[in-house]
């Protein structure tokens, strides 16, 4: 009975630790994405800024309409 409640605490060991690397991956790769995301919002802050462009607002935008 031991052995068996061992072997089954392995499998469920055994699985867990493949989620977790799993998980640890899409972790990594959305981190990743978040760095991109944030470098490309860096840049074009900074293109703006050089170009002396003012950001524009949803206000700004006139539907068709009128």
């Amino acid at each position: 009975m031991i052995e068996e409640r061992v072997k089954d605490l392995e499998v469920k060991f055994s699985h867990q630790d493949f989620l977790l690397d799993q998980l640890n991956k899409i972790v990594m790769n959305q981190q990743l994405v978040i760095d991109k995301l944030q470098n490309d919002i860096l840049e074009l802050k900074l293109s703006q800024s050089e170009t002396g462009a003012q950001p524009r607002s949803l206000e700004d935008d006139v539907p068709p309409h009128y």
